[in-house]
């Protein structure tokens, strides 16, 4: 100190005005680290901000609209008569390298700032409850409209649905027959050619509602998809309606379970925007669980059998539901009877829509059809393909990469179905409804193939039954989940290297922009508010 006295009077003072700031800056991070590592901010605002994040989240939605829309976008069927707007003509041209960086900039930029929006916005429901449920279902109502109008993205199924609800209607049975069996019509040219000739894998009730569209639509093809679409929207309507059940039945906040499942990207994008039927089985599914843990296993029971119906992984809740009817207490023993009553109940179910559909059961030996897509993004399907290429590589030819799969996904099933088998042994200590949803998320991972809508499967329960670090996996797989398979990665990478430079630089600072975008004031709520540790 006595040094800084003999500074001179300018120079002291500069150094005394930089200090105190850099002092009262020590200060503040002080008062706002928190012994977990993590900054508080101020007090909690309020819900009036959830304005924001509505209209953000709309207008990353556009962007993704916008993206699909072009024509030859690859997020899409670039065929003709397949929608209504941005197909191209029966004699398209060569397609433009700037509108095709254009569509792949749109829609990567609309996901990654509604993945950001979203996280932001389910760190906040997660730290301050009591939200209010109408303003998140106007939110929901916001977000799904772009994809409503969107072409179908990220896949091509809802085209093998409308075929086979064609094929329905005139009472041939999907499940001896492929698509192809319909012969030069409409239905038959979207459909992706690795199902051409593959039997349909869906239960009754799925092929009840399909044709049933596809009547209703008057056989049009166009028709029968849109028809498809919205039966999917109301299904993720009605997720809404029972994960808010779900949750209010657990004591848990309907707001943070609504927001983790309903106004999901991974719900409102593969599930809406690509009209897969996975959402007609978590519906039905989300709402019997609820109503089983509202005390009404008859109709839980009917429910989950009706999901099942729907596509098979959903008998995995038949399971609990039967082994839970008597609560945590019941012996073994005490368990046979309501597990007999709960079978006759779902075969009473499945066997009435069966009858109704008037296909039989041909479904069950379908259910394994998928197992011709060979993906790098199912552990045991990956695991499968390297050993076989090993082994190929190091001379054993006599080793099929066929067979090494066969082993590799029957054990990654084997491993799946005895997890379940404890989380259904261990589930009422652990949370029953969070064992369902942690089993059917094993059962996607080690299955054949991982599709990002089968995650929806248990992520829609787990959004009201999570607990600890699995909150962060809801996150986690949610956000990463969409860009499984993402199409349009190879173009990117085409355009990179062939596009013009100034277009590439220019595409990447709008994606560098999306990504440091400042949203708001309610984004820094996201860290919880914890008092500093004080010695005794």
């Amino acid at each position: 100190m006595n040094r800084l006295k003999s500074w001179p009077s300018d120079v002291r003072r500069t150094y005394e005005s930089v200090a105190e700031r850099f002092e009262s800056g020590v200060q503040l991070l002080e008062r706002r680290y928190t012994p977990l590592g993590r900054f508080s901010p101020g007090p909690f605002e309020g819900w009036s901000f959830l304005w924001q994040p509505a209209v953000l989240g709309f207008v990353a939605m556009v962007l993704i609209l916008m993206g699909g829309s072009f024509t030859n976008s690859p997020f899409k069927l670039n065929m003709a008569d397949t929608w209504f707007f941005g197909e191209p003509s029966a004699s398209p041209g060569t397609p433009s390298e700037t509108r095709l960086l254009l569509s792949i900039v749109l829609m990567y930029g609309g996901l990654l700032l509604l993945m950001r929006v979203w996280l932001r916005l389910a760190e906040v429901m997660k730290l301050h409850p009591g939200s209010s449920l109408k303003s998140l279902w106007w939110m929901l109502v916001l977000w799904a409209t772009p994809m409503i109008v969107a072409p179908p993205l990220f896949s091509r199924d809802v085209f093998s649905y409308a075929a086979q609800g064609e094929m329905t209607s005139h009472h041939l049975s999907p499940y001896l027959y492929g698509p192809s069996t319909l012969g030069s019509i409409p239905f038959v040219p979207p459909v992706d050619k690795l199902w051409d000739n593959t039997p349909a894998p869906y239960g009754p009730f799925f092929l009840f509602i399909d044709g049933s569209i596809d009547k209703i639509a008057r056989h049009n093809a166009l028709a029968t998809v849109l028809g498809l679409r919205l039966l999917e929207v109301f299904a993720v309507a009605v997720i809404g309606v029972g994960v808010a059940m779900l949750a209010r039945g657990l004591g848990r906040d309907p707001g943070e379970a609504f927001v983790l499942s309903a106004l999901n990207p991974l719900v409102l994008l593969t599930l809406i925007g690509g009209a897969h039927n996975d959402a007609i089985m978590a519906a039905f599914l989300v709402v019997g669980i609820a109503l089983a843990v509202r005390h009404r296993p008859v109709w839980a029971l009917v429910f989950v059998a009706c999901a099942t119906a729907i596509k098979a992984p959903a008998a995995l809740g038949l399971a609990f539901v039967a082994w839970t009817w008597l609560g945590a207490r019941a012996t073994i023993r005490q368990r046979i009877r309501p597990i007999l009553v709960a079978t006759l109940i779902a075969g009473l179910t499945l066997g009435a829509w069966t009858w109704l559909a008037g296909f039989g059961f041909g479904w069950v030996q379908n259910l394994l059809s998928n197992g011709t897509v060979r993906s790098w993004a199912a552990p045991a399907t990956a695991l499968g393909m390297a050993l076989g290429n090993t082994l190929h590589a190091i001379g054993l030819h006599s080793v099929s990469v066929t067979s090494v799969l066969s082993v590799s996904r029957l054990i990654g099933l084997l491993i799946a179905g005895a997890f379940a088998v404890w989380l259904l042994w261990n589930g009422e200590g652990r949370g029953w409804v969070r064992s369902l949803g942690l089993a059917l998320v094993l059962f996607v991972e080690l299955g054949p193939v991982v599709q990002p809508w089968y995650l929806a499967w248990g992520l829609i329960l787990l959004a009201a039954s999570y607990q600890g670090r699995e909150h962060f996996w809801i996150l986690a797989l949610s956000i990463t989940g969409p860009f499984i398979g993402l199409p349009g990665g190879r173009q990117l990478l085409a355009g990179l290297v062939h596009s013009n430079p100034l277009l590439i630089a220019l595409a990447v600072a709008i994606l560098g922009g999306v990504l440091l975008l400042p949203m708001g004031r309610w984004t820094q709520w996201s860290w919880p508010e914890r008092e500093l540790a004080t010695s005794a």
